[in-house]
């Protein structure tokens, strides 16, 4: 990096090679700090610059200040630290780890800086090889850096950060923020937060705690890859490729801003102004999230009255000790379980070995929202003999209603006490045996030589046929369930080993009973809505959480397991503009899914229907969601996801929230003839780009295709197929022999139509005309030329929708359509007005419009307009 801004000038230059010497002596006799640089042979100690409280050097605009500093006034540890002046906030350390006496000593060297404590040992170092260091430079935005005669970095205290960044500087994927242990020690803690490149997560231990994505002020923009962490004067901002930005958090504007990972392991973003701190933003919000607020199994309970939660004990446990909320087991004969890099080497992990004491229902665990189920659809004691064997485990969560087993690994943390209705959890704590003392006088255990007891020798064979007795009847009762998996008295049975080992797929989301949801729907009482793979009904859950349930009838996969497989996948994807997977059951042959109830349904009801006009705004708003869901799909999420069946039908709105894209995903049930017939008949009537009817291979530029035409009927407020006109005649030109037809039958085919506008320049002849005066032309331009770029008939000449993201946003210009590569449009015009003609001549005998029942497929690959069918459909996409 070349620092231009720090270069003096010409004539300051030549004062500046006398003044090593002049410094190196005035250290010897001043404790005034230094102005923005200091050079090699410079020595430093708190002592010589006790006056300045350790400072020894100051920003050229005095924002920050490099110290020799003892944080909370301690005088025990020094370390080199940067300051910002105004509220004295330290915002970066080097010795954090290796702090030092009052008599520690940092020197600057041509080889770099060193600290040695009071023995003359070195305890930090910065040296960089490749160059001779000729300053130390603290630049106006809180950087240490070490320069070359030339003025280019060597090193730089930006890129080795605490547990604090600051505006101007970035936080790379790959590297972490660190918390400290508190105000006074500022060694490492065992919190971090570490950026990925799809998301910021906390985590303790090595378990996540807390994703900034998921938190309710962030906001996904974009499905970019992430590649640094900013936080600037707007916001907090995770930014990808080219500085996109990929999630977002929005704050008032302010002049100074830090976001720190404090010792209390919550990561704040905070801003000073008029001599105070404000904290805009702190995740997670909910203290008790934070895996050891409460000590080890201490039970944190919020209290509404003060910002401090309340820690206590959960049942079958006690403080270890009056000022502590460390719990123990109440049974004394039970200690808690060590882990295996312990002092008993593992030797307590075997089944015999490891008990459980229960904390009871009502508890949750940090880690339970972010670890992958140890199983699924297994019973409890399946669950803890897992745990048993593992080394790393320290206890178990048990749902009851999924049979869901989460482990609790690592490190053993506190406990949360959930009042949620949803929480089905039934927390056990693993414990061993404790020490025994029953010992004789010599120290050795109880006379094991003892014979073996008379009784025992007639219980035991009696004790042996009851067992063999119960197994039985296990065995019986387990043979008798009901065709959707039950026992005959109600009880949920065990599983076979199909359905177990299909439920024990990492990811799963809830797994809902069918008689839960029959009761939920009131016996699917209410249709919502209907599609290609089966109705969807209105839902309330015990909760009173409203929900969609689709029930699924055109489905291939039959095994629970493939099934499974496949809804794990889909029930992993999260974001803002994806209708959300709630849960599924899986009973016999009964597939249903359960998603989130989107109140203002879909957008062909409020764009096409009578009830009130979208406004511009609102369309732009939508279309920018759609597109920020398919990019997601397309590129940010795990498993790459072709919708193939985008159409205002399958995005969903509701209040206050953004739009959101449906039944993504559930292609992946289709099995293989299924999926055969797939490739070339899946898709809706207007929405289906030309490569489905050819050889070409379905690729997410099918999806932009989709897109556009959405994006048309967005502009236009009807549906794309035919327009009906009334005030529009189109000129009778060479390039539109089709209009004359059309015009005189008063139909036209409207992406036809947008493309002849956009030639004229007549852009608001597209736009809905309930929008009246409300819309400019520059507008509807720029949405028309994006849709009119994803519509053309070469898919690699459609952007893809990240492109379609930052052209919708304003961030990257709007490109511009390829006529060439949009002529198949007048051909598709010509076949839609011979429909429409049929149409209205049959409409006297109260015809269905010929055009509404049925869809042209048309294939014009290479410029060649070949052969088309007409086809149903309802054949081609299900009912509507």
């Amino acid at each position: 990096m070349f620092f231009a801004s720090a270069a003096p000038s010409t004539l300051f230059m030549g004062f500046l090679l006398v003044l090593p010497t002049i410094f190196f002596s005035c250290t010897l006799v001043s404790a005034l700090p230094f102005s923005e640089l200091v050079y090699p042979n410079f020595t430093g100690s708190y002592l010589q610059f006790i006056d300045t409280s350790g400072v020894f050097l100051l920003s050229r605009n005095r924002t920050y200040k490099a110290s020799i500093c003892n944080p909370d006034a301690q005088q025990i540890n020094f370390y080199l630290c940067v300051i910002h002046v105004a509220s004295n906030i330290m915002i970066w350390s080097a010795n954090r780890d290796h702090p030092f006496s009052e008599a520690g000593k940092v020197y600057l060297t041509s080889k770099g800086i060193t600290i040695a404590n009071e023995t003359g040992n070195e305890v930090w170092s910065a040296l960089p090889t490749h160059s001779s260091v000729n300053a130390l430079l603290l630049s106006d935005m809180g950087n240490l850096v070490l320069v070359n005669q030339a003025n280019v970095s060597l090193w730089e205290s930006f890129h080795y950060p605490t547990d604090t960044i600051v505006i101007g500087q970035q936080l790379p994927v790959g590297t972490s923020l660190s918390g400290a242990v508190s105000a006074s020690d500022l060694s490492t803690s065992d919190y971090q937060l570490g950026l990925t490149s799809s998301d910021a997560r906390l985590q303790w231990h090595g378990q996540t705690y807390w994703k900034l994505s998921m938190d309710t002020r962030a906001y996904t923009v974009s499905g970019f890859m992430v590649e640094f962490m900013v936080v600037n004067g707007t916001g907090l901002y995770l930014l990808g490729h080219n500085g996109s930005v990929v999630v977002q958090v929005v704050l008032a504007s302010a002049d100074f801003r830090i976001a720190k990972l404090d010792a209390s392991g919550q990561f704040t973003v905070n801003s000073f102004s008029n001599g105070k701190w404000n904290q805009e933003f702190v995740g997670p919000s909910d203290s008790c999230r934070l895996p050891f607020v409460c000590d080890r199994i201490g039970q944190c309970s919020a209290n509404s009255a003060s910002k401090t939660p309340d820690c206590s004990c959960p049942s079958n446990f006690h403080p270890s000790s009056p000022s502590s909320n460390t719990c123990v087991p109440f049974d004394g004969s039970f200690s808690l379980f060590s882990a295996c890099n312990s002092s008993n080497n593992g030797s307590q992990v075997n089944s015999s070995a490891a008990s459980y004491l229960t904390i009871g229902y009502g508890h949750d665990y940090f880690s339970n929202d972010f670890s992958e189920r140890l199983e699924y659809g297994v019973n409890l004691s399946v669950c803890q003999e897992v745990c048993s064997g593992d080394c790393s485990c320290f206890g178990v969560f048990y749902e009851n209603s999924s049979g869901s087993c989460y482990k609790i690994e690592n490190k053993l943390g506190s406990i949360i006490s959930s009042t949620s209705s949803e929480n089905d959890l039934l927390g056990y704590i693993k414990v061993v045996a404790a020490p025994s003392t029953n010992f004789d006088g010599n120290n050795n255990s109880g006379d094991q030589s003892q014979e073996f007891p008379l009784v025992a020798l007639i219980l035991l064979p009696s004790a042996a046929c009851c067992v063999l007795i119960a197994i039985g009847l296990v065995w019986l009762r387990r043979r008798r369930i009901s065709k959707f998996g039950e026992v005959k008295l109600g009880h949920p049975s065990s599983p076979s080993s199909e359905e177990l080992d299909a439920f024990r797929i990492p990811g799963l989301p809830r797994r809902f009973d069918y008689k839960e949801l029959e009761v939920a729907t009131d016996n699917f009482k209410t249709l919502i809505g209907s599609g290609g793979f089966g109705a969807v009904y209105k839902g309330t859950l015990p909760d009173k959480t409203v929900v969609a349930v689709k029930k699924i009838t055109n489905l291939g996969i039959q095994g629970k397991r493939d099934f499974c497989t496949e809804i794990a996948v889909i029930g992993n994807i999260h974001h803002v503009n994806l209708v959300k997977l709630k849960g599924f059951c899986a009973q016999g042959s009964v597939r249903l899914l359960v998603y989130e109830y989107m109140n203002r349904g879909s957008l062909d009801r409020i764009l096409f229907g009578t009830g009130p006009v979208l406004e511009w705004q609102e369309r732009l708003n939508i279309a920018l969601g759609t597109a920020r869901g398919l990019a997601y799909l397309h590129r940010g999420c795990e498993h790459k996801i072709i919708h193939c069946d985008i159409k205002p039908e399958n995005i969903l709105l509701h209040d206050h929230f953004p739009a959101k894209i449906s039944d993504f995903g559930l292609s992946k049930l289709l099995n293989p003839e299924q999926s055969s017939l797939f490739t070339t008949m899946r898709g809706t009537r207007g929405y289906l780009a030309p490569e489905w009817l050819t050889s070409s291979a379905i690729t997410e530029k099918t999806d932009v295709y989709s897109f556009g035409m959405v994006l048309l009927e967005l502009v236009s407020g009807r549906k794309n197929c035919l327009l009906r006109t009334q005030s529009h005649s189109l000129e009778d030109d060479s390039t539109a022999s089709h209009a004359s037809s059309s015009s005189g039958s008063g139909l036209i085919y409207f992406p036809l139509f947008a493309l002849e506008m956009h030639e004229q320049g007549k852009y608001l002849e597209l736009a809905d005309p309930r929008l009246e005066n409300r819309v400019t032309s520059q507008e509807v331009e720029g949405m028309t030329r994006v849709a009119l770029c994803c519509v053309h008939e070469e898919p690699s000449l459609r952007p893809n929708m990240a492109t379609v993201v930052g052209m919708l946003e304003g961030r990257i210009p709007f490109c511009q359509p390829r006529v060439e590569s949009l002529n198949f449009l007048r051909f598709y015009g010509r076949r839609f007005t011979e429909a429409s003609m049929i149409g209205e001549q049959n409409r006297s005998n109260n015809a269905i419009l010929y055009s509404e029942a049925n869809v042209l497929l048309t294939s014009t690959a290479g410029g060649s307009h070949r052969s088309f069918s007409y086809m149903s459909s309802q054949q081609v996409s299900g009912p509507r």
